[in-house]
């Protein structure tokens, strides 16, 4: 039986396994799903064991534990290294799902008009590296497996992989592939297929201000003493000027300028802004002056506030002036810069611009280095030539705004550029409730990887 024939015959199966993950809360940020997390990670070693990995093993670290299992067909031939994650972002606000974010759902949208699967971590990242294991089970049944492969699935990727240095490290050797592959990124869409060539750094902190003592009555006390959400507002507010730059000191000294032909490269891909708005159900875009929107979410550095809080938020009305407001905030950046420097410089900035009737401490949560990652490798041209087959159109490189700390640490470490080789769309509500991931998609997608192995084998042989 061909892998094609595999693949149709076990449709079924190979979507209900999929939902079976998802129904596993496995929430890295939150230690109440802590026995969760360990769920998912038995579940994806267990999907190892029966696709046919011969070594398939939970290895703990100082946090949630790496998933590694290996086929090795012969030692001669090129190794592939698959790399996803297990573990999935919180699903609160819950009210806002229309469906419970951990009993998945398939319903029809106008973008997956053949069914969506909607689910906390569908799309972010259990259905995009679930599809390997099930491209890797196909050609295992079938008998046609051209590569070595190697997987290596982390539950911490959502909080920073604050483990997976260590244990790169301490495996490098082990982890020793021609090529790696990771499904966790998005495409133009399934009629512009495209693989992504860049992604932006993070670094991610927490802002506390402090005035009194304690809550004050706002009649008492208010115009008298410092409330702290007014200082907070007023200080986020002076981080960006009226061009929507970014006003810290330094922060855009390192920052890799593209040239007017790269550029111009970049704006190549097909986007529709009146589309994008509507999608969004916005009137206007906003964003740094000078750049398309293309350019500000690829290759320009970003400040945002995730979240913000403090005094009462309660029912009702209590009239207080709070002693406490805190925000969460994430930098994305982009090529040299580098997180650790950023984290200082906003930090040292915060608390320059803090006036004398507040107190300020900011704590850094975790950071990532940016990566651009070459167009010319063989294992780009196998995944362009895999993608220009399964979907008829050869794939556009395109750069991406989330961040993928670890593509900087693999391609450092174990000296390999590895293929973002994503197959979810930027409407797909990653991090938002209702975030979905197309049954097509997913299907696709496990085709594709299969038949990436193919070409991989074969461009490695000229």
């Amino acid at each position: 039986m061909s892998v094609a024939a595999f693949i149709e015959k076990n449709k079924d199966r190979f979507l209900n396994e999929l939902l079976d993950l998802l129904r596993i809360p496995s929430v890295s940020a939150d230690p109440k799903f802590k026995n969760d997390v360990f769920a998912a990670a038995r579940f994806v070693k267990e999907s190892l064991e029966k696709a046919g990995a011969d070594v398939a093993e939970i290895c703990e670290t100082a946090g949630y534990p790496i998933v590694y299992g290996e086929k090795i067909i012969d030692p001669a031939l090129p190794t592939v290294l698959v790399y996803g994650h297990y573990d999935v972002q919180p699903a609160d606000p819950y009210e806002l799902w229309d469906s419970p974010p951990f009993e998945p759902v398939i319903r029809n949208t106008a973008i997956h008009p053949e069914g969506a699967i909607f689910a906390r971590g569908s799309a972010d990242d259990k259905g995009q590296f679930y599809m390997h294991i099930k491209a890797f089970e196909a050609m295992m049944a079938s008998g046609d497996l051209p590569c070595n492969v190697k997987f290596m699935i982390e539950g911490e990727e959502e909080v920073g992989s604050d483990n997976l240095d260590k244990f790169v490290l301490a495996n490098k050797e082990r982890l020793k592939a021609d090529v790696i592959l990771i499904s966790d990124t998005h495409m133009i869409s399934m009629q512009d297929p495209s693989i992504t060539v860049g992604l932006r750094g993070m670094a991610y902190l927490e802002v506390e201000v402090t005035g009194s003592n304690r809550d004050l009555h706002s009649g008492t006390y208010g115009g008298a003493v410092a409330n702290p959400i007014n200082v907070l507002c007023k200080m986020i507010a002076s981080m960006k000027d009226e061009n929507e730059h970014i006003t810290i000191p330094e922060f855009y000294e390192k920052v890799q300028e593209l040239s007017a032909q790269q550029r111009q490269r970049l704006n190549e891909a097909p986007f529709d802004l009146d589309e994008y708005k509507d999608k969004l159900d916005i009137e206007d875009v906003q964003g740094e002056k000078g750049y398309t929107t293309i350019e500000r979410v690829g290759i320009r550095p970003t400040l945002d506030v995730n979240g913000i809080w403090g005094g009462y938020t309660g029912e009702g009305a209590k009239t207080v002036l709070p002693s406490k407001a805190f925000a969460k905030i994430s930098m994305r950046l982009v090529p040299d810069q580098d997180w650790h420097e950023i984290a200082t410089l906003f930090e040292n900035h915060f608390k320059f611009i803090a006036p004398k009737s507040v107190k300020v401490k900011v704590k850094t949560h975790h950071g990532g280095a940016p990566a651009v990652v070459s167009d010319s490798s063989v294992g780009y041209q196998a995944a362009e030539a895999a993608m220009e087959e399964t979907f008829g159109k050869r794939p556009i490189p395109t750069r991406e705004g989330g961040s993928i700390p670890i593509v900087a640490l693999f391609q450092k470490e174990l000296g390999s550029d590895p293929i973002l080789f994503g197959f979810g769309l930027d409407t797909d509500a990653l991090h938002s409730p209702n975030e979905h991931y197309g049954v097509k998609n997913y299907f696709i997608g496990i085709e594709t990887i299969a038949a990436f192995f193919r070409h991989f084998r074969k461009l490695s042989e000229k």
